[in-house]
């Protein structure tokens, strides 16, 4: 095994490189790659590099070159929206991984040079947690792709429920310096079963959760008389999404879809995904009119666009089973860029617009996220496309939904890894909240998804068709949906002021 004294004589930009090789294997922890054990070895990689920076400035650049490598594999999907309309975005593609990979890895860079400066390696398993917290909160927040989603589908991921995902990401550094301090320091190695133990007994009684869910009678999807849903989901590629030839194909599909026979039991409401319907609610009325037709009396959920006082919003709406509008809720949380441009006034008057909005310069924003009512169904949570990867805000609510709804549409991320991350984001909602979702997406992937994240149906990327699928049941309140990031903020607060304060550097 390389030792870390062999690693000091190396130069900063030689350990820059291979700190840009060790974060992107690390990314491969990820959805769709989902390799635990590579990503484990990534942040070991890490670890030894910082332990091998001679200075403070040394560790700045090692913590933002591994951010870079990790962002850049793990957010590679980005280039796919500005590839719709090539012509006209194309060329910023290149400069929108580079911008984000870059400006995203200024939060680790920022870890590593602090803990160099306050504590040794130890220190950088609080700020690096520190940093992903940060970058979930600052700037509206961007927290795609954290540290702790590796284990989704390991067992771990269950603790998302006791600790939430800061947790997890905190839970997973801790382990892997533990490790590597036994192994630094041979006399410590007898030490080592007392970190491993304890992971493998969480890791099996995540397996043993995840198991029982697809078999338990009041989560599984066996269980009798729970109302049953039907997810639409039209595959309506982006660059043909708005064309005036394929709108009425989209749309056609859609309400054949709503109108087709069960096999079984009737569905109790109709999912349509994120801006489905090609008409402003405002002119809407004759739309209604067929869908609640084709629907025969069921509710429908729809996504779709509406415009009030100047100003579009992208909304979800809930139609009656007499096809009168009983609901609608305005996505909150808006993408940067995407939906609208930072600096508003400035932005429109140089004529930027986000990449989705297709009127005016931008949507504007909802006033908070909120439960409907659907009748026969309880409280549901909408949550509109980008919304669903924010754990704060979903677990924000005074008063507590009976099931998530999440609408959106992935066409804007490709067919590869930006649909499957978004998914495995998702599932993290339900386990940190032990609610079921209802998730209708226009590409994929549509599904449904248990209290425990394990999908019980779903619809394949890049598929047209509806599924008819029973809402599985919620679990009790969680720990983490009674106390969400608190507990962990507090920790991380008092530790990184125990390191500051500190009047020497402690070695690790």
């Amino acid at each position: 095994m390389l030792r870390v004294t062999d690693l000091t004589a190396w130069s900063t930009r030689r350990k820059m490189l291979a700190a840009l090789a060790g974060g992107a294997v690390t990314g491969l922890g990820q959805a769709p790659f989902s390799i635990v054990w590579l990503s484990l070895i990534g942040l070991a990689a890490g670890f030894a590099l910082f332990r091998a920076a001679a200075t403070v400035r040394q560790a700045v650049w090692i913590g933002w070159a591994f951010g870079v490598g990790y962002f850049a594999l793990t957010l590679s999907w980005i280039v796919e929206p500005f590839l719709i309309d090539i012509a006209r975005h194309g060329w910023m593609a290149p400069f929108a991984l580079i911008g984000m990979a870059g400006g995203l890895a200024l939060f680790w860079g920022a870890a590593f040079g602090l803990a160099k400066w306050r504590g040794g390696a130890l220190a950088l398993v609080v700020f690096w947690s520190m940093a992903e917290v940060a970058r979930s909160y600052v700037m509206t927040g961007f927290p795609w792709g954290l540290l702790g989603y590796i284990w989704l589908d390991a067992g771990l991921d269950q603790m998302a429920a006791i600790i939430g995902p800061h947790g997890l990401t905190l839970l997973t550094l801790g382990g892997v310096w533990a490790v590597m301090a036994a192994f630094t320091h041979p006399k410590r190695l007898i030490l080592l079963p007392l970190v491993v133990l304890p992971f493998i007994g969480m890791i099996g009684f995540g397996l043993a959760q995840a198991a029982l869910s697809q078999g338990h009678p009041s989560i599984g999807t066996a269980q009798p008389q729970r109302p049953v849903v039907r997810l639409i989901q039209p595959n309506a590629p982006q660059h043909q999404k708005w064309d005036p030839e394929m709108i009425p194909v989209f749309f056609g599909r859609s309400l054949g879809f709503t109108s087709a026979q069960p096999e079984g039991r009737a569905p109790d409401v109709i999912i349509w995904p994120e801006t489905s319907v090609p008409y402003l609610l405002n002119t809407a009325q004759g739309a209604f009119e067929v869908i609640s037709q084709a629907a025969g009396k069921v509710p429908v959920v729809l996504g779709m666009q509406r415009r009030e006082a100047g100003q579009y919003f992208n909304s979800l709406v809930v139609l009656g089973p007499d096809g009168v509008v009983a609901d609608v809720y305005d996505k909150s949380h808006l993408v940067p860029f995407g939906e609208y441009m930072p600096g508003g006034a400035l932005a429109a008057a140089l004529s930027l617009k986000g990449l989705a909005a297709n009127d005016g310069y931008g949507f504007g924003a909802g006033a908070a996220l909120r439960s409907i009512e659907i009748a026969g169904l309880g409280r549901a949570l909408p949550l509109i496309c980008y919304e669903a990867i924010f754990p704060h805000e979903v677990g924000g609510l005074t008063t507590r939904p009976d099931w998530l709804l999440h609408i959106t549409n992935d066409a804007w991320f490709g067919r590869y890894t930006g649909p499957q991350q978004h998914l495995a984001q998702a599932r993290f909602r339900t386990i940190e909240q032990g609610l079921p979702m209802v998730r209708a997406a226009n590409t994929g992937i549509s599904a449904m998804i248990d209290a425990r994240g394990q999908i019980t149906a779903s619809l394949a990327l890049g598929q047209a068709g509806y599924l008819d699928v029973e809402l599985p049941q919620a679990l009790p309140a969680t720990l983490y949906a009674r106390s969400g990031d608190l507990p962990i903020l507090l920790l991380l607060i008092v530790s990184a002021a125990a390191l500051l304060l500190k009047s020497r550097r402690v070695s690790s």
